[in-house]
């Protein structure tokens, strides 16, 4: 069975291809999280003229933020969920949509300075191959962030809670990361695990 088809049948993508068409209306406040995000934009240290990949956009809730922060560089935005990628594309935000699966799909060879990972990681159905994949994309100085507006326990128990496709979807502990980085050739940078804010930071 190819990677592509492993791809194709991960509940977790039909479970989000479910979603899509209501995913910015039921219990998502897309204003809240962009106006959150202003108040980390000096923690998040994007500029001008970055290229950025943004990995499981959804329906591109923050990409035009992420676009306006690093203009004139370029945004990617990719998702295995093409319905989510339906809903982002008929925002007409300036940024290139692609369907691809973090896990296996080619994302580039060292094209990226930032590669953003916004409430999606827990749902990378192999985390290691993911980072080593995310890895390749990014450029000699570039940087890996792993993004979460709650800690680690929310997150976790929140998916727990949810259940079916994507319970047990979780952020890996600190030990798990080193590991799990290492195996990437990406070291952390900085971890912050609070209440309302996950951010890890990694590179080479």
């Amino acid at each position: 069975m190819s990677q592509q088809s492993h791809a194709d049948e991960d509940p977790r993508r039909h479970y989000f291809e479910e979603l899509a068409p209501r995913w910015d209306v039921d219990g998502q406040d897309p204003g809240g999280t962009v106006a959150r995000l202003e108040e980390l934009a000096d923690q998040l240290q994007l500029q001008s003229g970055m290229d950025l990949l943004e990995v499981g956009c959804g329906t591109g809730q923050i990409t035009g933020w992420l676009a306006a922060r690093v203009a004139p560089g370029k945004v990617v935005a990719v998702d295995f969920a093409e319905a989510m990628l339906a809903q982002a594309r008929r925002k007409q935000l300036a940024a290139e949509f692609r369907r691809a699966d973090v896990c296996c799909d080619p994302l580039g060879q060292r094209c990226f300075d930032v590669a953003l990972c916004f409430h999606s990681f827990p749902h990378f159905r192999d985390q290691a191959a993911a980072l080593r994949n995310l890895a390749s994309a990014l450029r000699p100085d570039g940087r890996l962030m792993v993004m979460h507006l709650a800690g680690s326990a929310q997150i976790n128990a929140f998916h727990d809670e949810v259940g079916g496709a994507v319970s047990g979807d979780h952020l890996p502990s600190r030990t798990d990361w080193e590991c799990l980085l290492a195996q990437a050739g990406l070291q952390i940078r900085q971890l912050l695990d609070h209440d309302d804010l996950f951010l890890l930071v990694a590179s080479s």
